[in-house]
């Protein structure tokens, strides 16, 4: 059937997660492969509830691999078709702009959802992309963001009638980049974009989860800014609308425009047992698979009420999608369903800035593709 949009979620598919009676939450048995018997991961669950909310759109589902075959598995679990697996390695910018050539390429219906949800931690030493940067950084901001500037021409487009809702991103971060909720991660610390992306002596030593947290401030950062941005394009724009009907009574020119865009970030709170620990040690990786997703109900009283199970988050993640409630709202930072304030830090615009700026000039390659990013194009 032909579907009317396209909603893009990335990491919807990394080990679905195991099931806390199967083989690998054995301590000895580590390495084991998992049973039938999946709990799946948050980014799984958004993604089932999506495409449950929206036969009629594409679901993409895009990491490295879909080894668990999560697009199959969705399609099977709602006897429907419109979740498809493409995949991309954020980790390898050459692989995000093939990623975008291929979009391209296969005439996908115009972007309605970005949910831009994968995210890596190190906690050993300093490690790098491909790319030579400091791959916490580089993954789960600086791919994202080319991920973003690329696929911008694809996305739902309006007429001047008006005849396409908006586009939403939403950016997954965690409350871990706040250093006032006392999380257990060393501070997020943001000096500068190029600090984070070439460390250099003052740096290179700090500690793998410090540099998940501040790739969190970062995305919320990254957040506020493109959102800013956005609403200076949309305000620009109907400025030019309502000059245009002052001097011309006829404006219904079906002229191609921006669709309102809303960007949010979303902070799906603590999840044992998703992929996130998949690059500890194998104690830590055993606790964290196998152990704390047992005892949820302790871990929201002496830890954090924000912690959850992978569906509750999935679901929380899936509303700012498609949601009805949500239409509209933009600039926010959710914890799971409500919106609160973000850290302080994460409120200098002079940081965002200079996270922007670095950002498109790392990225451009040229200063044609430069004035593309620049402008949202």
């Amino acid at each position: 059937m032909p579907y009317k949009s396209s909603i893009l979620i990335t990491g919807g598919t990394t080990g679905l997660g195991v099931s806390l009676t199967s083989p690998i939450c054995h301590f000895g048995s580590l390495s084991s492969t998992a049973s039938a018997e999946l709990f799946f991961m948050r980014d799984y669950h958004a993604a089932l509830e999506i495409a449950k909310q929206r036969p009629d759109s594409l679901v993409v589902v895009s990491s490295r691999s879909d080894k668990d075959h999560a697009a199959d598995t969705i399609n099977q679990a709602l006897g429907q078709t419109n979740t498809i697996f493409l995949p991309l390695d954020l980790g390898d910018l050459s692989k995000v702009r093939a990623y975008a050539r291929d979009w391209e390429s296969k005439n996908y219906p115009p972007i309605e959802a970005l949910l831009l949800n994968a995210g890596v931690q190190f906690p050993g030493p300093l490690t790098k992309t491909v790319d030579d940067l400091e791959a916490t950084f580089g993954i789960n901001h600086v791919g994202h963001a080319l991920l973003f500037h690329l696929l911008a021409p694809f996305f739902r487009q309006e007429t001047t009638e008006g005849d396409a809702a908006g586009v939403r991103i939403i950016v997954t971060a965690s409350g871990t980049h706040d250093p006032a909720l006392k999380s257990g991660l060393p501070d997020a610390v943001y000096i500068t974009a190029e600090e984070l992306a070439h460390p250099t002596a003052a740096t290179v030593n700090n500690p793998g989860r410090q540099r998940y947290a501040t790739s969190k401030l970062v995305n919320i950062m990254w957040t506020y800014a493109l959102d800013r941005r956005f609403r200076q394009q949309q305000q620009q724009q109907q400025q030019q609308q309502q000059k245009q009907a002052t001097t011309n009574t006829n404006t219904n020119t079906g002229k191609k425009q921006n669709a309102n865009v809303t960007v949010n970030a979303f902070d799906p709170g603590l999840m044992p047992g998703t992929g996130l620990a998949r690059e500890a040690g194998a104690l830590a990786r055993f606790l964290w698979n196998c152990v704390m997703p047992r005892a949820v109900p302790l871990l929201r009283v002496v830890v954090s009420p924000n912690t959850h199970m992978p569906a509750e988050s999935g679901a929380a993640l899936a509303r700012l999608a498609v949601g009805a409630d949500v239409e509209g709202v933009r600039g926010l930072y959710y914890e799971g369903l409500k919106p609160i304030e973000s850290s302080k830090d994460s409120y200098e615009e002079e940081k965002q800035e200079d996270l922007w700026r670095w950002t498109v000039g790392y990225l451009a390659r040229d200063e044609e593709e430069r004035g593309r990013f620049e402008g949202l194009r």
